[in-house]
């Protein structure tokens, strides 16, 4: 049995499509809610659902019987301004399950992020030991709020405190594809992109606020979310392996980009408007964000990432343009 927290969101709930289609058995915790993020789940055999309210029980009576913990949940956006929430759901919480997965032997698999780099200065390199990790600066709680729980782990391991017999802590870049339609907002640019070009909209993009960067020339590391539960997938495969690893695909590329991208998969002739960076966002915003990968394939994962276009064409044709767009 594994448990996947957080595992009806955007990310959780594509590694539970794929554990299930191993026949694997399946907890979710998370929170529904009252709109359709329901349907992240609904095509998929679950053991149960249960709220994170709940999983210190669940976690008394069956700790012993999991095969793997994924640690997906927590509040991702970047926007968030309560500082007490982002501890105690992406801090608290994420240790809480290791110190269980370290009693009782069980693999543990935890979201990291991106955001721990912040405006990049450091670099993107995942290494974990606490003298590289306390140099980066995250630009928000959220990116924070994930900084400290990586060295807090960081700690552990360099003290040879007890931990699970594996741990993975996966610094996600940015990650596009199916089920991410609850999250407003914070969904990916091609969801958004998506959606406006399908109104007869122009393709909305901001507007450089850097001496350096052309506008829409903002550059990301995109990868598609199934190359996310792909390497997860993989770890589970390979309990041997731990430590902190990047997940993007190691190739930075531009918003216009990925505009161009969206219109090729939609046979649409582009039409781009740059709009001004929100400022609220505009002092916090990263310009530039390429994953080291070298760590991750020394460790022996050889799987290719897809292309920008290649996850694009696949989001838009086999979700998007569906009726029914859900994995």
């Amino acid at each position: 049995m594994f448990l996947v927290t957080g595992g009806a969101g955007f990310i959780g709930s594509n590694l539970v499509a794929s554990l299930v289609e191993q026949g694997k058995s399946v907890v979710v915790s998370d929170w529904l809610g009252h709109g359709d993020k329901w349907r992240n789940l609904a095509k998929h055999e679950l053991e149960d659902i249960i709220k994170p309210e709940a999983l210190p029980a669940f976690l008394a009576e069956n700790a012993d019987k999991l095969e793997g913990v994924f640690h997906m949940g927590a509040i991702s956006a970047t926007t968030e301004t309560d500082g007490d929430a982002l501890m105690e759901n992406n801090f608290k919480l994420s240790k809480d399950l290791w110190h269980v997965c370290a009693k009782h032997s069980v693999p543990y698999i935890y979201a990291s992020s991106a955001a721990t780099y912040g405006g990049g200065e450091h670099g993107f390199d995942d290494e974990e030991d606490i003298d590289h990790l306390t140099k980066l600066q995250p630009l928000n709680g959220y990116g924070w709020s994930k900084q400290l729980f990586d060295r807090w782990v960081a700690r552990r391991i360099e003290n040879k405190e007890p931990q699970p017999p594996q741990w993975a802590g996966l610094k996600f870049f940015n990650v596009y594809g199916p089920n991410e339609y609850h999250k407003g907002g914070q969904a990916s640019v091609a969801f958004h992109l998506f959606n406006q070009v399908m109104s007869g909209e122009a393709a909305k993009l901001f507007q450089s606020h850097h001496p350096d960067y052309s506008d829409g020339g903002q550059l990301r590391d995109f990868i598609a979310v199934e190359d996310c539960a792909r390497v997860m997938m993989w770890l589970k495969d390979n309990p041997r392996v731990s430590g902190l690893f990047n997940v993007g695909t190691g190739q930075a590329r531009s918003f216009v980009d990925l505009a161009r991208a969206v219109f090729a998969s939609m046979n649409r002739n582009e039409n781009i408007k740059y709009v001004p960076t929100p400022e609220n966002i505009r002092d916090k915003y990263q310009y530039f964000t390429e994953a080291r990968m070298s760590k991750l394939k020394e460790a022996g994962y050889d799987h290719p990432f897809a292309s920008l276009e290649e996850g694009v064409q696949r989001y838009v044709t086999e979700f998007l343009a569906q009726e029914d767009s859900y994995k």
